[in-house]
């Protein structure tokens, strides 16, 4: 039998069986088969380790891994100089920030002009924020104030599978060399376009970037679409979870190898019990200008939005946030691929992108102390603002 439809069969069968019990029966909380130690009653409140709840079970499931994963995060800060929010102009999707030549580098979309929708002419209109964009570049000595020095990326040129929009661009630093990942559209930007990912390089991070020949990355593209209107959501097949998108990349050079981590969106995407169907995948390449190959293990998430990936352990941590049913986790995999939650969080910023020279191995979430983030400042603009966190080990009320 297909492995997937093993998997299917046996799920189906588990939620058959919990669907049949009965909440109000005795019976159902009667757990003979499970063993609780007095530990776990003290430390998880159990009244009586013959009549456990769902929830009760479910606790008993939890890893005993501590707080060390678990921050809050402090309301975003304004930035100054250059990147503080100006009417009319859109910079959002801030890359990670890297520590060179006494100063930070960050990388970031920009365009101008409001939001139009599809509704129009999309030829001529604007469809989103991130569309008709280029990738610009600014610099900080305190992360505070920055001074915005001119394009790093721009669009191709007509014809090109980068022609209409690049953006959500990241920042990789290996060997004396800078790459420069990022989301592509190319004309016409309709409600059925297929996103992929593009690469440049650099000697300097100042450029001047080569842009590579053609993506690095490309959607499954092994869904199929229903009738001709433009509607994402009218399939006759759906295909992988990245037939349609591949999004928000984000390259880590891992265990001699290259990964590439990217959000994935599926030709007719459905809202679930956790939201948007959108998962993460990774691609695997030896060279950091590939080729890319997708693992046999995608999708690696069945949550997330943004991609907020760093090394840690001799694993990849993994922020989620926005969609799915394991939304708002921190997640960790000893192996870059089997991602485990290790910590549940709140409030956790947009976009986010990470300050690369922070000490990785300090503690799990030394790389979110401080960072970058975006918010909508109205319907039409975004600018980039300041996180902050800190890990919090107890709950006091004032004056305790």
């Amino acid at each position: 039998m297909d492995p997937k439809l093993l998997i299917y069969y046996a799920f189906s069968v588990l939620l058959f069986q919990s669907c049949k019990s009965t909440p109000n029966s005795d019976s159902q909380n009667t757990n003979p088969e499970i063993t609780v130690s007095t530990e776990q009653m003290d430390k998880l409140g159990i009244t009586n380790a013959e009549q456990l709840s769902a929830a009760s079970k479910r606790a008993l499931n939890w890893p005993d891994i501590g707080n060390e994963w678990f921050i809050e995060f402090s309301n975003l800060q304004p930035l100054k100089g250059d990147l503080a929010y100006e009417e009319g102009v859109v910079r959002r999707d801030p890359s990670a920030m890297i520590f060179e030549n006494g100063k930070y580098y960050v990388w970031y979309s920009k365009s101008t002009g409001p939001t139009d929708g599809f509704a129009g002419d999309i030829e001529k209109d604007k469809v989103f924020p991130w569309d008709r964009c280029d990738i610009w570049y600014a610099t900080s000595e305190d992360g505070w104030t920055w001074k915005e020095e001119g394009m790093a990326v721009g669009r191709g040129e007509k014809g090109a599978y980068d022609d209409r929009s690049v953006f959500t661009v990241e920042i990789m630093k290996h060997e004396d060399r800078y790459y420069l990942t990022y989301q592509t559209v190319k004309s016409p930007y309709n409600v059925r376009v297929k996103n992929q990912i593009g690469l440049a390089w650099s000697d300097s991070p100042e450029g001047p970037w080569t842009k590579s020949r053609e993506p690095i990355l490309s959607p499954a593209d092994n869904g199929i679409w229903k009738g001709e209107e433009q509607n994402r959501f009218a399939v006759e097949k759906k295909g992988d979870f990245d037939s349609h998108k591949v999004h928000d990349p984000c390259i880590l050079p891992y265990k001699g190898k290259f990964y590439l981590y990217y959000k994935g969106e599926q030709m007719g995407e459905e809202i679930t019990f956790g939201g948007r169907q959108i998962r993460h995948g990774v691609a695997i390449a030896d060279n950091p200008k590939g080729p890319y190959i997708k693992s046999p293990y995608n999708p690696i998430s069945n949550s997330g939005h943004e991609i907020c990936v760093w090394p840690y352990n001799g694993g990849i941590a993994s922020l989620i946030t926005t969609d799915g049913p394991e939304k708002n986790t921190i997640q960790w995999a000893p192996d870059g691929i089997n991602f485990e939650i290790m910590s549940s969080i709140k409030g956790a910023p947009h976009a986010i992108g990470l300050n690369r020279s922070a000490d990785t191995e300090k503690e799990p979430t030394a790389i979110l102390r401080w960072g970058l983030s975006h918010i909508y400042n109205n319907s039409d603009y975004q600018s980039i603002m300041r996180f902050s966190s800190a890990r919090r080990t107890t709950h006091k009320a004032k004056g305790e």
